[in-house]
């Protein structure tokens, strides 16, 4: 005897497709993103009609600040969730993309100098978390996994520490909450602040980009700025990205030597198998998307049309990181791994400033 199947709700027929179940969200971040365009838009001309002066708020601030009033109100439905999700993966294309504004020549003397930056800043940020994780208390592999996000690219990181020192899911949850309150701390005081200190639009990104520590925030926190702002924040936090593989590996020996990881096996080989494994591949997509615009392969036409998809991907990158920014759950990781993270921040923002304006005037970056 048949049993007779009820139909499904046309939410769960819709999500049962694999690629349609991200229609949804993507759609929803579509919205935010214009959204946020027309707000600004809409307060110039309440600005010139009444003859008032207004702040002129980015996009990017509005489209990051509905995500955030929608995810921790009325909540994000699963059914949006998916493409929502995808966020990070806009965010890769943007940066790829954006490799084409670039040619190899600045990429070369930009990129050399935040390499040197990054190794003294990186240096200092581990060095002072790992001391005020002591001083607080924190388990040592959590102290270890807010080092690794602080001093390289945030979430990613911690999620590529957790594995390789093993770390539980306690502490990874805690580092994550801490690191991604933190980033919003900075997207939202760092532009005042360089607005406070008159940065160029050039140092102010190469301070986003040392400082911030998640790239969604880095690059969100660079185009609240301005568009070069941006740009300069990308190029900084992509050659720091590219060094994950290395402190993960620091850290996975460390633990290792401690009988408390399983470590990585020894030989030259197999540690950069190691490295490479962890090395974020859409760096080496920013890098050929601008060889190809040093050599010539793209008309000014090519450029711009690249420069505008970018432009769209970070769009909905930025209403993806108000969407999954849970102010509860901040509350819930306690508040030792927060103030030590906070004290951390605000010793890498000063150290990082400084050594922007240092470089700066030595070597005439703009």
């Amino acid at each position: 005897m048949s049993t007779a199947t009820a139909p499904r709700p046309w939410a769960d027929r819709f999500t049962g497709v694999p690629v349609l179940r991200y229609v949804p969200g993507i759609l929803l971040l579509i919205v935010i993103g214009l959204a946020g365009k027309w707000a600004q838009a809409e307060l110039k001309v309440v600005a010139a009609k009444t003859g008032t002066h207004l702040p002129d708020i980015e996009y990017v601030l509005w489209a990051i600040v509905l995500g955030l009033i929608i995810a921790n109100t009325i909540g994000v439905h699963p059914i949006f969730r998916p493409g929502v999700g995808t966020y990070e993966f806009w965010l890769k294309i943007g940066i790829v993309l954006l490799g084409a504004r670039f040619i190899l020549g600045d990429l070369a003397k930009v990129g050399g100098v935040s390499l040197g930056l990054i190794l003294i800043d990186g240096t200092i940020a581990v060095t002072t978390v790992l001391l005020l994780s002591k001083a607080f208390g924190l388990k040592g592999k959590l102290g270890s996994l807010l080092a690794i996000g602080t001093a390289i690219c945030g979430v990613s990181a911690i999620i590529a520490g957790k594995g390789a020192i093993e770390a539980d899911d306690e502490e990874s949850g805690y580092s994550i909450a801490a690191i991604l309150a933190l980033g919003a701390v900075a997207l939202f005081s760092f532009p005042a602040i360089g607005h406070a200190l008159h940065l160029s639009q050039h140092a102010f990104g190469l301070w986003a980009g040392l400082a911030v520590d998640n790239t969604a925030e880095t690059t969100a926190t660079g185009a609240i700025y301005g568009p070069e702002a941006q740009n300069i924040a990308v190029l900084v936090k992509s050659t720091r990205n590219a060094l994950i593989g290395f402190v993960v590996l620091g850290f996975a020996l460390y633990w290792a030597s401690r009988g408390q990881a399983a470590g990585v096996a020894s030989g030259f080989g197999n540690r950069a198998r190691f490295v490479w494994e962890k090395f974020p591949k859409f760096v080496l997509g920013f890098i050929a998307v601008s060889a190809l615009a040093t050599w010539g392969v793209f008309t000014k036409g090519d450029i711009a049309s690249l420069g505008n998809v970018s432009k769209w991907a970070f769009l909905l990158t930025f209403a993806g990181v108000g969407l999954n920014t849970d102010l509860r759950a901040f509350a819930k990781s306690g508040w030792r791994p927060f103030l030590v993270g906070a004290l951390s921040l605000a010793v890498v923002a000063v150290t990082s400033l400084l050594l922007v304006l240092g470089a700066t005037a030595v070597f005439d970056l703009g």
